[in-house]
């Protein structure tokens, strides 16, 4: 009876709180979870509670999982918001419950999980599969070094759930030596593959075993990519190997067969990657998958298009304090070949916290911007100073920065700049720019 009371209790405080118009996919929760912390424990679950974690790409990945499972006809619980820590997926899993019978209304839970928080959320057993994408420096006031990270994902499963590893990561690959059902990916050497990455700054260059420094045959980007211990300690095996990625005709080679990108990104290889490697685990054809990904194809959500001055603006979002995800944004302006403008910037280091820690920007390689066809780069937000003192660390021309003080003064400063505008900022500058180009397309 109590149970049945907390879900209808959680469902009862989303209604209302969409009615009021605040927040519903965290509060409920906040609420329901005073009454009884192990609610979760109590639901019946379907045959595949399927989670996705890693440092970053979780939330791109478990989008394409999704698409790709309800494509094939089964019904999908998963957090589209994006509100992967306890109460957020709480909240997801109460409001799709059966409240007399406790039984979860789906064929398939499939969440986006913090990995700080896995073992908060549910026992070790509840889940059945678990996708690592990564393990990288991410948010190092909150979560510490790479280490910290993989010592609380292997603290919160047992060996009943089948781990599905990107294993060009030599974090994630150590995992591959538990005795869990495992499923390894990875991607074959490719044009944009490098001899040596663009810094010093890699996390994994030494055996786990032998302390002995790995040879890397090439890397994909950080300490991703094809290694060796040239004592044989460590290897890295790949069940499923994307082969030929080409980012400018969007598609690559999985088993013979060409798969489409839905962005033109190289991350985009492995959220895709990814998603294949665990929807062929659970029993999906070939034919299956060559619909989902090649023919009803996922939307890309990753760029919002506008114009200003009869000229292109891009919207990227970035991440902060995620130095290999915030580098994938600068990969996809730098490979722009035509003259561009750029703005940078944020106003919030984080959502969860007020630390204002700014190490992570000597871990992005900015050095990369020192392009001929970069005709501004123009920062904005409250650490302008913070990122302006990075760039010129990172020798870019004094010349080709321009500072901001009042946000709304970007359309005077954008006419006296050339080329594509690019915007690279984080959540929370992302819709104050979007308001201001869109007001000057409607002037």
């Amino acid at each position: 009876m109590k149970i049945s009371f907390l879900i209808l209790l959680n469902k009862i405080i989303t209604i209302i709180c969409k009615i009021f118009r605040k927040q519903a996919s965290v509060f409920p929760a906040s609420i329901v979870r005073k009454l009884d912390s192990n609610i979760l424990s109590k639901i019946k679950y379907p045959k595949y509670v399927i989670g996705v974690t890693g440092s970053s790409g979780k939330g791109s990945t478990t989008s394409m999982i999704a698409h790709i499972l309800e494509d094939n006809n089964y019904k999908v619980i998963w957090n589209k918001s994006g509100s992967n820590v306890v109460n957020g997926t709480t909240t997801i899993i109460l409001n799709n419950t059966n409240t007399f019978t406790h039984k979860l209304n789906g064929d398939v839970l499939l969440l986006e999980m913090d990995e700080s928080y896995i073992k908060e959320t549910f026992k070790k057993s509840t889940l059945t599969h678990l996708v690592i994408t990564n393990i990288t420096r991410d948010q190092p006031a909150r979560n510490g070094e790479p280490e910290l990270i993989l010592n609380k994902i292997k603290e919160s499963f047992n060996e009943e759930v089948h781990l599905i590893l990107n294993v060009d990561d030599p974090f994630v690959n150590r995992l591959t030596y538990l005795n869990n059902k495992i499923t390894t990916y990875g991607i074959d050497k490719t044009k944009y593959s490098l001899n040596k990455p663009y810094s010093n700054n890699i996390d994994a260059a030494y055996c786990p075993f032998c302390h002995t420094k790995l040879n890397y045959s090439y890397y994909h980007y950080g300490h991703l990519g094809k290694y060796t211990c040239p004592n044989k300690d460590f290897t890295r095996k790949v069940d499923f190997l994307a082969k030929n990625v080409n980012l400018e005709k969007q598609n690559m080679i999985i088993n013979n067969q060409e798969y489409h990108l839905n962005k033109n990104v190289f991350f985009a290889a492995y959220y895709t990657l990814a998603a294949f490697a665990l929807c062929k685990t659970i029993g999906l054809s070939d034919e299956q998958l060559n619909y989902s990904l090649n023919k009803n194809i996922l939307e890309s959500k990753r760029l919002k298009n506008l114009t200003f001055d009869n000229r292109l603006v891009q919207m990227i979002e970035s991440k902060n304090e995620n130095n290999l995800s915030y580098l994938q944004s600068l990969n996809y302006i730098n490979n722009y070949p035509n003259e561009k403008t750029i703005i940078l910037g944020f106003d919030n280091v984080s959502r969860r916290y007020k630390y204002n820690d700014l190490s992570w920007l000597y871990d992005v390689d900015f050095e990369i911007l020192n392009l001929k066809n970069v005709d501004k780069i123009i920062i904005i937000g409250r650490f302008r100073y913070d990122c302006l003192a990075r760039l010129l660390n990172a020798n870019i021309p004094e010349d080709k920065i321009l500072l901001i003080d009042d946000v709304e003064d970007i359309p005077k400063l954008l006419k006296t700049t050339k080329g594509t505008i690019f915007t690279m900022v984080c959540f929370d500058m992302t819709a104050v720019l979007k308001k201001i180009f869109l007001e000057e397309q409607n002037d």
